[in-house]
């Protein structure tokens, strides 16, 4: 499998990267993908939510009324959960909802994914973009150019661009990450997929690991 590389123009430079069949090529996993971004999603959670419950209720803790002979039930004191303002039987707790998954499960979610996008027509190859400084401008022209303006797209780089990650950083659809902070959430939640040239063998080596 091979992909023609483009230019900061959209046009083709003539020369072509070969694809690994092992990362671009296999049947998708849609179970693997699923576990893999219901990880991602949960690491996104605070966690933070409470309730008081019986015994954290600032309140009287004298009782009601007798125990016997109101022909009624027992009352205990104002803090009982029966009562408006009393504690919540069972009220949620503060905790963290991150859960591990193995790594070769992570790097079949990856392919899987990547499989599916090439299936779609929705990843391509730009040769390596060097700016002299960060400007907005320059990089919505390559957007443009690759007809991605008003599509959500992920950049991936073959190393830190410090003035490529500023460039793209106002602009609400496209993401620009190092190739070994992708995550399958990154790939699915983007509709073009556009690997920089030397992000090509990076990318699959790290996914061959």
């Amino acid at each position: 499998m091979e992909l023609i590389v483009l230019n900061t123009q959209g046009k083709e430079t003539g020369r072509k990267v070969t694809l690994d069949k092992s990362v671009f090529g296999i049947e998708p996993n849609q179970h693997a993908v699923y576990l893999e971004v219901k990880q991602y999603l949960a690491a996104q959670r605070q966690g933070t939510h409470k309730a008081k419950e019986r015994s954290e209720i600032t309140a009287s803790t004298k009782k009601l009324k007798k125990q016997k002979g109101s022909g009624s039930a027992r009352y205990g004191d104002i803090k009982s959960p029966v009562f408006k303002g009393g504690g919540r039987v069972f009220g949620p707790k503060p905790r963290d909802y991150r859960f591990k998954l193995n790594k070769a499960l992570k790097r079949l979610a990856k392919k899987s994914v990547l499989s599916q996008k090439l299936k779609d027509n929705s990843i391509k190859v730009l040769e390596d973009l060097s700016l002299n400084a960060p400007k907005t401008k320059d990089f919505i022209q390559v957007l443009n150019a690759l007809e991605l303006g008003g599509k959500k797209s992920l950049f991936i780089l073959p190393e830190t661009n410090k003035n490529v990650y500023l460039s793209s950083r106002n602009l609400p659809k496209a993401t620009v990450l190092n190739y070994n902070e992708i995550s399958s959430y990154d790939l699915i939640n983007a509709g073009e997929i556009v690997f920089f040239e030397g992000a090509v063998d990076k990318f699959t080596e790290n996914l061959k690991k």
